[in-house]
């Protein structure tokens, strides 16, 4: 089954929340627009796992032969290469069933009788034992408690046990998922000045740069995956920046997209390529200049797991939550308690936000940091007099459990702080990277026939229909075509996609919060880690009163299982 999207009219959507000034929510009935078919996250996860397949030919297997009761003469083992002409062998593959689980198979060849013992030692501590029938493939699943590499050890017995024949075959296993070690904000590229690069030079038009991630700045060498804020600047023409591994096919999907005269961040997490480094492709007309700042990274090593969260304000200094009220003087800061309430624990090491600025009367940008450290010279929202303008952010938290945000401009603004998940040991959730796909393109009418969505209404996506064991996805939204200032929000859908197909859903409240916020006539990406909720569906709200087109695309999904 394919996933579906359908777009309903928000019959119940709160008046005068968010950050859209002005404007009041329109009551209408339910409607459907029309449907749409996209890869779902089951077919993203086991093409994910293609890349993660292992095996150990039966070639190789090492075979026993004890001996028979009363007999005081014991046969060698045979090596490996010489166990074709053995009574028993036992060849192994294995590729990845989720983020740490392992679907195993045992193909075995066997003169013996039956019946036949595999003895399986999971390289983890734990071993299990099964029954074959002789000759053939047997099936075997095993869930690892951490992402990690093992060496997992077959041991085929014939009938007379551990007094017979036997046939041992061991491979090695590295899980998909990996876990998140959150970085102080560090520059790693900046081709204004030079920094991570061979020389000060913009990105020519339709020409790339590399960004070494590995092995810098203290990141490990087995690095699977990177934050970066990619912040695209000096633009002359409009264009999009497409970030990916080194040494993989560029994608189709935009990370950053810009018009002439912009300076525009997005949050980016992104596969390291096999030699440590990650491409920033300039798919625009002119030269740009591009600024890389690394937050985290994830690795195949037990560390720190993702957990989702509805959406939660933590911050909004127009009413004095979360800090003091009032706009946030030019080049100060505040600090904020972000652990151990409202639903992020104690333990949390990270936590993953949508920070917003609103009403600034000049040009600047905010910086966010942890506590207890000065402030890094990196930049995560941008923006310009007056603008409104979200970015997601990844940032350490500091030892006291709370983050500082800066005003690096010198004119005061708005800020909004929402919250959308947390990394912690405890985390089950494990990132695994996907190639990435357009999901879905509203502009496209073989993809999507109902048009642009129209004002407050959303979308809804059954992106966990198929994947139970999936809890965020991760995506790339991006509004064009806008018609009249706005925000989109995203946030997990209450009801089962059972509701939808038989009309008895009830329309969702869309969450007090903002994905991302645009003006007339602007193209406006933003970075979503977007928690699946209880029932796998995906909400995605026009909170404005014009038609909007919105694009999604998929860059990864985080799995519990």
């Amino acid at each position: 089954m394919r996933s579906r999207r359908l777009v309903i009219s928000a019959a119940v959507i709160a008046a005068g929340v968010g950050i859209m000034p002005g404007g009041t929510a329109q009551a209408a009935g339910p409607s459907t627009d029309g449907a749409h078919g996209v890869t779902s996250p089951k077919d993203l996860l086991k093409s994910a796992a293609n890349a993660f397949t292992f095996s150990s030919p039966a070639d190789r297997s090492v075979t026993r032969n004890l001996p028979a009761a009363g007999n005081k003469t014991a046969v060698a083992p045979k090596a490996p290469g010489a166990a074709a002409g053995a009574d028993l062998t036992v060849g192994l593959s294995g590729t990845a069933g989720s983020a740490r689980m392992i679907d195993l198979k045992s193909e075995i060849t066997s003169t013996l009788g039956t019946p036949l013992t595999l003895v399986i030692d999971w390289g983890d501590g734990t071993s299990s034992s099964e029954v074959a029938t002789g000759s053939g493939t047997k099936a075997s699943q095993h869930l690892y408690a951490e992402v990690g590499s093992y060496t997992v050890n077959v041991t085929v017995y014939g009938p007379d046990g551990a007094n017979g024949p036997s046939a041992t075959n061991e491979m090695p296993f590295i899980t998909p998922g990996s876990e998140f070690t959150p970085h102080s904000p560090t520059r790693l590229l900046d081709t204004r000045d030079g920094t991570g690069a061979a020389q000060a030079a913009q990105v020519p038009a339709w020409g790339e740069t590399r960004v070494k991630v590995a092995g810098n700045s203290g990141i490990p060498a087995d690095v699977a995956a990177v934050v970066l804020n990619v912040t695209v600047t000096n633009t002359r023409t409009a264009g999009h920046v497409r970030a990916y591994a080194d040494g993989t096919e560029r994608p189709t999907t935009s990370n950053v997209n810009y018009a002439a005269g912009d300076s525009v961040p997005n949050l980016v997490i992104v596969p390291v390529g096999k030699n440590g480094y990650v491409n920033l492709y300039n798919s625009g007309e002119q030269g740009v200049d591009l600024i890389a700042d690394v937050t985290g990274y994830f690795t195949r090593t037990s560390a720190n797991g993702y957990t989702p969260m509805d959406p939660t304000r933590f911050v909004d200094t127009r009413e004095g939550l979360g800090t003091s009220r009032g706009m946030v003087p030019g080049r100060t800061q505040f600090g904020v308690q972000v652990t151990g309430t409202r639903g992020v624990p104690a333990g949390a090491r990270a936590v993953a936000l949508n920070v917003t600025v609103t009403n600034p009367r000049g040009a600047g940008h905010l910086t966010v940091f942890p506590s207890g450290q000065s402030a890094p010279n990196t930049s995560n929202v941008n923006f310009t007099g007056g603008q409104t303008i979200a970015n997601s952010v990844i940032v350490p938290v500091g030892p006291d459990g709370r983050i500082i945000v800066r005003n690096g401009g010198w004119d005061p603004a708005d800020v909004i702080v929402d919250v959308v998940g947390h990394y912690s040991p405890d985390g089950r959730s494990a990132y695994i990277p996907v190639r990435p796909v357009r999901d879905l393109d509203t502009r496209n009418p073989a993809q999507w026939p109902s048009g642009p969505l129209k004002p407050y209404r959303y979308i809804y996506s059954t992106f966990g229909e198929e994947n139970t064991t999936a809890t965020a996805m991760v995506l790339n939204t991006t509004v064009t075509n806008t018609g009249g200032a706005g925000h989109l929000t995203v946030a997990p859908d209450p009801n089962a996609l059972w509701q939808y197909e038989n009309k008895t859903y009830t329309p969702p409240v869309a969450p007090n919060s903002s994905t991302l916020n645009w003006t007339t006539g602007k193209t406006v990406p933003n970075l979503v880690q977007a928690s699946l909720g209880a029932n796998g569906i995906v909400d995605f709200f026009n909170r404005s009163g014009s038609n909007i087109d919105l694009v999604i695309d998929i860059f990864g999904v985080y799995d519990g299982h």
